[in-house]
């Protein structure tokens, strides 16, 4: 994690030198989302690292779906417990379910995790792609936003889809497809994470700082949820690498889904862009303890 952060860094002092502009950042996001980091699944699928029969395949599948079922309640109940107004409940609703699993995810995976990790991260980003463009758009709209089937299959979300069937199948490419994977995927780590610190310094990180109720939610979803998880999937003897990815994925930051959501429909979104800068910011410390305690 110590490389990540200082890749963030590099981000944060290149968005205050003024290098990078709301153009350029809004570009490469692009790039990222739609061909580095369905490369970087495709190349953890055809690369052959990840050694995964069809008993794991569909246990990580059960896993992912449990996983989001039980962020989903989460998200019903937990803005409740800590008494949100009723026009920001939805805002917490989402902030639960649609954590950064693919932007700041895949590649904090592909960094951090042996190769087999990457199977339950694929699955994650499947369930997150399926169930935002469904769930997430009504939690955020109040129910007056239509869902638009279209937009759930975007390149990520292909990526991942295609990458669990190869490794169903267990396709075995040419070498220069893979070595092509490899080579575009290989940039997803550090623009991402240089991305991530450009959106730090642009935050409105000072007003986050001051909502006691983000700072609950940090507790509890960001703490004492994967700690929870750690100690369940122990108990229950699930193996190392499961156990490693479902930690990692639990504990990531808001996404930026919620943010742009919000926004299309005119919504304040001070309270999204303060938590997301927070968590985000929490994320480089309680991941790395998370990970050095699994």
């Amino acid at each position: 994690m110590i490389v990540i952060i200082v890749l963030v860094l590099i981000g944060f002092f290149l968005e205050k030198r003024g290098t990078v502009d709301r153009i350029t950042s809004k570009n490469i996001s692009t790039i990222i989302m739609d061909i580095c980091n369905p490369a970087l699944m495709l190349y953890s699928a055809l690369s052959g690292q990840v050694q995964a029969d069809h008993t794991e395949i569909l246990t990580a599948a059960g896993l992912g779906a449990a996983f989001y079922f039980l962020l989903v309640v989460i998200g019903f109940v937990f803005p409740r417990i800590i008494r949100v107004e009723r026009s920001e409940r939805h805002f917490y609703n989402a902030m639960c379910v649609y954590t950064n699993v693919g932007f700041i995810g895949i590649p904090v995976a592909h960094a951090i995790l042996p190769a087999d990790g990457m199977l339950f991260v694929l699955v994650c980003n499947v369930m997150y792609s399926l169930l935002f463009y469904t769930h997430g758009v009504i939690v955020l709209s109040g129910g007056k936003e239509r869902i638009r089937p279209g937009k759930i299959f975007s390149p990520g979300t292909i990526a991942a889809i295609l990458s669990l069937v190869l490794f169903w199948f267990r396709v075995t490419p040419p070498a220069v497809v893979v070595e092509l994977f490899d080579y575009i995927g290989g940039a997803t780590v550090f623009l991402s994470m240089m991305l991530l610190g450009v959106a730090i310094a642009r935050s409105n990180l000072i007003e986050g700082m001051k909502n006691i109720r983000i700072w609950l939610y940090v507790l509890l979803r960001m703490i004492l949820f994967p700690t929870a998880l750690i100690l369940v999937l122990s108990v229950v003897d699930f193996p190392e690498t499961i156990e490693n990815s479902m930690c990692l994925m639990a504990a990531m930051p808001i996404g930026n889904l919620p943010l742009i959501q919000a926004e299309k429909t005119g919504e304040d979104t001070t309270l999204l862009s303060g938590a997301i800068a927070i968590s985000t910011i929490v994320s480089m410390i309680t991941i790395t303890v998370f990970m050095s305690v699994v």
